[in-house]
């Protein structure tokens, strides 16, 4: 999967311009996310030195980003046109509901779990009821 993950909010708390203290387990699932195969772009406002102290700081805690505020290296910008991802998936303190445990986010990606199921199940104790899949036509 390829997985967009914001910095100030979501890997560290926001003291922007500084780097904030690091939220519990951040680097560690980032870390388990990487050795399970999964890509990660850093997605995030910082720019010049502040976003070379941020990467550098997240490569101090063994995390090193496929891309950075793009889907692949390689990728180039003219322009200033606006840059949208095409990723699987984005993590971020901003989402609706705000940022899971960073334990939870984990879960979710390795069990391919929307957070309404996740909930359903933590309020209710029941695992939700798997939709099953449509039947085309030619069957």
């Amino acid at each position: 999967m390829l997985i967009a993950v914001d910095f100030d909010g979501t890997i560290v708390e926001h003291e922007y311009p500084r780097i904030g203290k690091e939220r519990p387990f951040a680097t560690q699932t980032l870390k388990m996310l990487l050795q399970d195969g999964h890509r990660l772009v850093l997605w995030t406002n910082r720019q010049g030195k502040t976003l070379e102290e941020a990467l550098q700081w997240c490569r101090e805690r063994g995390v090193e980003f496929y891309a950075v505020n793009k889907c692949f290296p390689e990728e180039t910008f003219e322009h200033n046109e606006p840059r949208k991802l095409k990723v699987d998936l984005f993590i971020d303190d901003r989402n609706v509901g705000g940022l899971p445990e960073w334990g939870v986010i984990y879960e979710l990606v390795t069990k391919h779990m929307s957070y309404q199921d996740y909930l359903v199940r933590e309020l209710t104790g029941e695992t939700p009821k798997t939709k099953k899949k449509k039947k085309h036509w030619w069957f």
